[in-house]
């Protein structure tokens, strides 16, 4: 016995569905890169101990005062430090 030819409808119909699982895999792989990306963005900062960033602070505007450091200086470090505080 001979095998039949299988008709044109049935190849389009399974080249259609390995396109739709092509299709579908691409997705899940960039949901699940997506969600990797979000996960190391949303990473909470450490704790870092407020009385020591407060202490930190007074000393920079203590050396700022006395003239040690120039105003660019004081700015950037300042902004830095102020970043780290904790707003309840």
């Amino acid at each position: 016995m001979s095998r039949r030819r299988t008709t044109f409808g049935k190849l389009q119909r399974d080249r259609d569905k390995q396109a739709r699982q092509r299709a579908k895999q691409e997705r899940r792989a960039e949901r699940a890169e997506q969600g990797s990306r979000d996960d190391a963005t949303e990473s909470p900062a450490p704790e870092v101990d407020q009385a020591t960033v407060l202490a930190q602070l007074a000393d920079l505007h203590a050396a700022f005062d006395e003239g040690k450091i120039g105003f660019d200086d004081f700015e950037a470090r300042r902004e830095e430090l102020t970043s780290k505080l904790r707003i309840d």
